[in-house]
């Protein structure tokens, strides 16, 4: 028997609580790996929410929705969600000290109310959830695979087809740890669907749809496919043949997401605009008679 423990709603926290020894299994403590077989009986001792050491920062916050339950920001590029090391100051949770006047109690203490994230140079939504029942109800959505999640990108080369699937599992490089890769043979599965927008001069504009969330995912994946996205210096910059495009970032913008409410339970889409940066690559590359959509991304 499980019992539901509030405020654990992710798989980390469930991780620390059984690092810790406050899970034991037949009265027993296991690990991680333990597979839980029926009959067994589950204790769990919640721990004390241990105290935050962030201090708010009037670093300035895009709003694009806000209510009780959650929030949703359009994160710029270079900023990074939550303290870590080499980023102890700045980041999106330090802002939303300051913006909320305190940290929302859910989560871990330095991710408060942090249920997914994007790279420090990818710009767009991130959804915030302010109540712990809208931390486990969007924990649980994005778990379940039904938060859909939508994004554009520019990439070098001319991508063959219209639209396609990229279905290839994602783990660790066999030999640089810092970096994920598809030649593992630990990689857990990794599914993205992209489509044209349109075509530029030596890349192409994608909308893209990732049906998982693993690391690097997007970026990984269009890597691995021939066609790295623009500015992109650690999964694009190795890549021989073709014409280099300068670019200070990696040309990736989460654009849209649509989830329940976590209260009303209600379909919610929010959205970012594309950034200008993003805007006057595209306008750089852009070749006439090269659109092959009018919908999707806006650009």
């Amino acid at each position: 028997m499980v019992a539901a423990v509030p405020g654990v709603g992710t798989r980390s926290q469930a991780k620390q609580l059984i690092d810790a020894g406050c899970v034991r299994v037949d009265e027993v403590s296991r690990k991680a790996s333990h597979a839980v077989r029926p009959g067994e009986r589950v204790e769990i001792t919640a721990r004390a929410p241990e105290p935050s050491t962030i201090e708010p920062e009037a670093v300035p916050l895009a709003v694009l929705y806000e209510d009780a339950e959650l929030l949703a920001i359009d994160k710029p590029a270079g900023m990074v969600v939550h303290p870590a090391p080499g980023a102890r100051r700045g980041t999106v949770v330090h802002a939303l000290a300051h913006h909320l006047g305190a940290l929302p109690a859910a989560g871990e203490a330095e991710r408060p109310g942090i249920v997914h994230r994007l790279d420090r140079d990818t710009s767009g939504v991130l959804l915030v959830a302010r109540t712990r029942r809208a931390h486990e109800s969007l924990a649980r959505q994005f778990r379940e695979r039904s938060v859909e999640k939508r994004y554009v990108a520019v990439v070098r080369g001319a991508i063959a087809g219209s639209a396609g699937r990229i279905d290839r599992p994602i783990g660790r490089h066999p030999r640089e740890r810092k970096r994920m890769s598809v030649r593992t043979t630990r990689g857990r599965p990794a599914i993205t669907r992209w489509r044209v927008v349109e075509r530029l001069a030596g890349a192409t504009l994608l909308a893209l749809a990732p049906e998982t969330g693993r690391t690097h995912q997007l970026r990984v994946h269009l890597a691995a496919a021939g066609h790295p996205i623009v500015g992109d210096r650690v999964y694009g910059a190795r890549r021989r043949g073709g014409t280099a495009i300068p670019f200070p970032r990696q040309a990736l913008h989460a654009e849209a997401i649509t989830f329940a409410h976590p209260a009303t339970g209600a379909s919610l889409t929010i959205r970012a605009p594309v950034p200008s940066d993003i805007q006057r690559l595209i306008e750089t590359l852009r070749q006439p008679g090269g659109r092959a959509s009018d919908s999707g991304a806006s650009a």
